[in-house]
């Protein structure tokens, strides 16, 4: 950049005179500031001097990293300085626009709290570092996951194409460290999508083709993406631009909530339909789970950058002790606060907002729908008690700031320039519920049913995608009326969907003409679910080339789900040549599922080489997940089989297949190839299969090379197994060498892996240091972690020490952790203790857990005790556990109670769980005695 290109001489001095006074805050020369930045020393005088030319973008975005400067500010300098402003760039064609330009608040990062003295002047260095639109974010505090991020984004740079996918709970930072994993990517020139206009489905099924390289596509709220009924195809959208090397490197970020992860990540039940198999693909490996709280480390640096000057830290720091600093400055336990304080017409209006959202109801709340359904919220007293202008009054409380820009419900103001009509658009006076709120109700209401008001409220103010999801809420509710009336609603407004949804529900009454008739008009309507559904039905009645032409008009609209149900109906019937026809047009569409389950059915069958003929097809389709299963099953046999493995792992692992590259990577450490298999092994860690490494550690430790084992165990933990270190610990315990265990379990516990503390105090008790292992593990729980404490409870447990287990057991409970408490019920069930089993279950029911409860009620049953089983299933379904509805419905129906097995049968279905209704329908038809003891309490659904 010459000097006579600069169309702003003050934007260019100001961005010099930020990085000069960035310099000499650390305290550093030139020179060492062009080490830090690993820079040439030229390089960074040109850049620093007044009358050179201006530096590169590359060059300004070392310079902050070194500095730790704000990135973006001082690319908007720049930009500023040489006229390359927001309108230089919009019309490039190319999605989204640089990183630099975005605001974080519009990337929906939470706004923060304001603490006290946080409104700094308007050239204040840290006000300009970390100020958005809607205010100041705090500093932000690194922890493991962001280190997992920072290696995905290092290897984007290098030019291959990733994907993360934060998972965690309402306001744990994960879009917070979304953002600041990508700042480096700002100084190298890449763009930031967001898929958002006119709805985030519209916009990512019709612009992910058009994603060009040095792209971050910013899926935040994931399930609005790869949920519902378009998210298999967004989802295969998305794959299919994380292996077009055409389009390489991009960088593709999301967030979920821990419920839709065990949603989508969820295998279906043997003969049941898969309704995630593409979503599950996507994300299986690219999942990173955030923490609910700060460990004692994060703690450490919060409190450092607090004492440095970041008041919001510090006030954050001084309300709370639980580690949970991101909600606080989320402002959740205020927001929570105020809901469980508020009057009754607020309360009653954050529950409607509350069961809107958890049942389905987009995120943007019309104000006719809640003034409507706010009805039955309120008992008879308190709807008299209203007074003349009562709702006005509770719109004004309940949007009214907690912290800041925070409040329980906040108003949605569409933009002028987006389509309001749009399905997932916000309507004109519509509203929105705190994200903590939400999650909060999805948790304390998860057993109520919402009454008639709310019901006649969607009916008549929803948009029909909401109308969608409340009708298949209201069926499992066995609302049937509600469900019809919604789901018609919807069809009536022209969703196809909904026409589909509706032949759904006219089927299971069994009207079998409706639904197909109305299947019929959803399909020439566009809806290739109905089309797919009528393929379906067409040739289980016979219709075989009838169903093919309808599943061939799904694939052609994109969806070829049908011709893969197809394939799998033929191969089931026999005819193997119409089975592979109908898989190989799916893969054409797509959809290689069916060519990989053909593949393994056929090796599992002994036709290898049909088998492996369809295996190459998926793979030249893009999947070579089939070469990998035919490997594995090849394995089994005889060393011809194990050397046709071999040939398989490595034509899979030439086409970068990371469970292969895994495999392979053994198999030459074992044959003493050591280069090689490092080579493996680090390949198949960038392609997700961070084993590899530990795998490899393993076996040098295990052959004596203790430090290269510890090199690859760094490596992998820097790839994202965290527990790598762990694994070469334990061996080197095992082998006798308990300092080097200790020293390397010490380093995974610096390094913040809560189970190394665990193993420590057990070295601990060993070594005869009692008191050393309590106070390791008392110091663990006050920080936050509860593992150490309770291996520790176990092992009192153990040796008869029950008062000291049952107090560390508690302990542990307070950190967070139920599950020793769970643990010390079972071994006190089992020694006869069967007063002290049912105090520690109710303990960790008090703590929220019934896992406890449940477990010894299945022990009592398989022990003939039915009526102890019976009391403890009742307190955990009093306390809500729809599960323990169901067992305690069929504990009633067998002993004859059928009035009470129906009440509790009803209660689960209104919490979300019919299986009970169904169950005991099941019971009565068959006439069937009592059903196998001692089954395992699963967990309730997140509804």
């Amino acid at each position: 950049m010459g000097t006579d290109d600069v169309r702003d001489a003050a934007a260019l001095a100001e961005l010099r005179s930020r990085l000069e006074t960035g310099r000499i805050a650390r305290g550093i020369n030139q020179t060492q500031l062009a080490q830090a930045a690993r820079l040439g020393r030229t390089t960074v005088s040109r850049a620093l001097s007044v009358g050179a030319p201006g530096p590169s973008a590359d060059t300004v975005g070392a310079l902050a990293r070194a500095l730790r400067l704000d990135v973006k500010v001082l690319l908007g300098l720049l930009d500023t300085a040489y006229g390359r402003g927001p309108a230089a760039v919009a019309d490039t064609g190319s999605l989204g626009r640089p990183i630099h330009m975005w605001d974080p608040h519009d990337l929906e990062v939470h706004f923060a709290v304001e603490a006290p003295g946080t409104r700094f002047g308007p050239n204040s260095p840290r006000d300009q570092s970390r100020q958005g639109r809607g205010g100041i974010l705090p500093a932000y505090v690194r922890r493991p996951h962001d280190e997992h991020l920072a290696t995905l984004v290092e290897v984007a740079d290098e030019g291959h194409s990733g994907m993360a996918v934060l998972v965690g709970s309402s306001s744990t930072g994960k879009t917070r460290a979304c953002w600041e994993a990508v700042q480096p990517l700002a100084a190298l020139g890449w763009r930031l999508w967001h898929p958002f206009d006119p709805t985030r489905t519209e916009a990512a099924l019709a612009d992910l083709p058009r994603v060009e390289p040095r792209t971050v596509v910013w899926l935040n709220d994931a399930q609005q993406y790869v949920g519902g009924e378009s998210g298999e195809r967004i989802a295969a959208a998305v794959h299919t631009l994380l292996t077009d090397v055409s389009r390489s490197p991009v960088l593709v970020l999301g967030t979920l909530w821990p419920e839709y992860q065990n949603d989508y990540m969820a295998l279906p039940r043997p003969g049941s339909p898969d309704p995630h198999p593409q979503a599950r693909s996507l994300l299986a490996g690219r999942l990173i789970t955030l923490p609910d709280r700060f460990d004692h480390i994060a703690i450490s640096k919060a409190r450092a950058l607090a004492a440095a000057g970041d008041r919001q830290l510090a006030h954050a720091l001084q309300h709370t002790d639980s580690g949970r600093l991101t909600q606080f400055l989320a402002g959740a336990p205020e927001l929570l606060r105020r809901y469980e304080s508020a009057d009754p017409p607020v309360r009653a209006l954050l529950d409607v907002s509350m069961d809107a959202r958890r049942l389905g109801a987009g995120p943007y709340l019309p104000v006719g729908f809640l003034e409507q359904a706010v009805d039955d919220y309120l008992s008879d007293d308190e709807y008299d008690d209203l007074a003349d202008n009562w709702i006005d009054q509770t719109f004004a409380e309940v949007t009214s700031p907690v912290h800041g820009r925070l409040a329980p419900l906040r108003r949605v103001r569409p933009r002028p320039t987006r389509r309001s009509s749009a399905a997932g658009a916000a309507p004109p006076h519509s509203y929105r519920l705190a994200d903590y709120l939400e999650q909060h109700g999805r948790r304390s209401r998860a057993r109520l049913c919402p009454p008639e008001s709310f019901w006649q409220a969607a009916h008549d103010h929803l948009t029909p995608e909401s109308l969608i999801n409340l009708a298949d809420a209201a069926r499992i509710r066995h609302r049937f009326r509600w469900a019809g009336q919604l789901a018609q609603q919807a069809a009536d407004s022209g969703d196809t969907d909904a026409l589909a949804r509706l032949a759904e529900i006219r089927l299971a009454n069994g009207a079998w003409g409706e639904a197909d008739q109305l299947l019929q008009q959803a399909a020439d309507a566009g809806s290739t679910s109905a089309l797919i559904r009528l393929a379906v039905m067409r040739h289980r009645a016979g219709h075989s080339e009838d169903a093919e032409d309808l599943a061939q008009r799904a694939a052609e609209a994109g969806d070829a789900r049908g011709l893969g149900q197809l394939a799998e109906i033929h191969e089931a019937g026999g005819d193997r040549k119409k089975a592979e026809e109908l898989a190989v047009r799916a893969a054409a569409g797509g959809d290689t599922g069916p060519l990989v389950r053909l593949a393994e059915a056929r090796e599992l069958a002994g036709a290898t080489q049909g088998a492996e003929r369809l295996g190459q097809l998926a793979a030249k389709a893009g999947d070579t997940t089939a070469l990998v299963r035919l490997a594995a099953i090849r394995e089994t046999g005889g060393p011809t089989a194990r050397h046709e493995a071999q040939r398989l792992y490595q034509r899979a692992g030439r086409v970068g297949n990371a469970s292969a590259l895994a495999r392979l990577a053994a198999e030459r450490e074992t044959a003493g190839s050591r280069g090689e298999a490092e080579q493996l092994a680090r390949r198949a860690a960038h392609a997700g299969q961070s084993f590899a490494l530990v795998r490899l550690a393993e076996m040098r430790e295990a052959a004596g090379a203790h430090e290269e084992a510890e090199k690859l165990a760094q490596q992998a933990i820097e790839a994202g197994h965290r527990f790598a270190l762990i694994r070469i610990a334990a061996i080197r315990e095992a082998a006798g060498d308990l300092p080097g265990a200790e020293r390397l379990f010490q380093q995974a516990a610096a390094d913040g892996n809560p189970t190394a503390l665990a193993r420590l105090v057990e070295m601990k008790v060993v070594a005869g240091d009692p008191e050393g292992a309590e106070r390791l593990a008392r110091q663990a729980a006050e920080a936050g972690n509860p593992s150490a404490a309770a291996r520790l409870a176990d092992l009192r447990e153990a040796a008869k020490d029950r008062d000291g287990a049952e107090e560390l057991a508690r302990l542990a409970a307070d950190a967070g952790d139920t599950s020793a408490l769970t643990r010390l019920a079972e071994m006190r069930e089992l020694a006869g203790d069967r007063r002290g089993a049912a105090r520690l279950a109710q303990q960790a029911a008090h703590r929220g857990s019934n896992t406890a409860v449940m477990r010894l009620a299945d022990m009592r049953e398989a022990a003939g005790d039915r009526e102890g089983a019976e009391e403890l299933a009742r307190l955990a379904a009093e306390a809500g556990d729809t599960h323990a509805m169901t067992r305690l419905a069929i504990m009633r129906e067998r002993a004859g109670d059928r009035r009470q097995a129906d009440q509790l049968a009803r209660d689960a279905a209104d919490a979300g769980n019919p299986s009970a209704l169904a169950r005991l329908a099941e019971l009565r038809v068959s006439g069937r005695g009592p059903e196998p003891t001692a089954t395992r309490h699963p967990p309730p659904p997140a509804l």
